[in-house]
């Protein structure tokens, strides 16, 4: 029985194709990774955002804070009529 073959060219342009696509999906999974890492620096940044928050409130009252240079604003509660 004869073995059937694509020709050479053929064969070499198959085989890069295939291993662009491997190289593309292989970096979609590390940027995956990397998104995942980047989401949970934004949620740990954010609690301790927010911690510092309920720590200068607690000190200050709430206030907001001129963060170009440290002043700050009582913030004026309005009562319910």
């Amino acid at each position: 029985m004869e073995v059937k073959k694509i020709t050479d060219h053929q064969l070499k342009k198959v085989t890069e194709q295939q291993q662009q696509l491997n190289n593309v999906l292989s970096n979609i999974g590390v940027l995956e990774v990397q998104k995942q890492n980047l989401a949970q620096q934004v949620k740990d940044i954010s609690e301790e955002i927010e911690k510092t928050k309920s720590e200068l409130e607690e000190e200050y009252g709430k206030v907001n804070i001129n963060l170009s240079d440290g002043t700050y604003e009582e913030i004026e509660e309005k009562e319910d009529a």
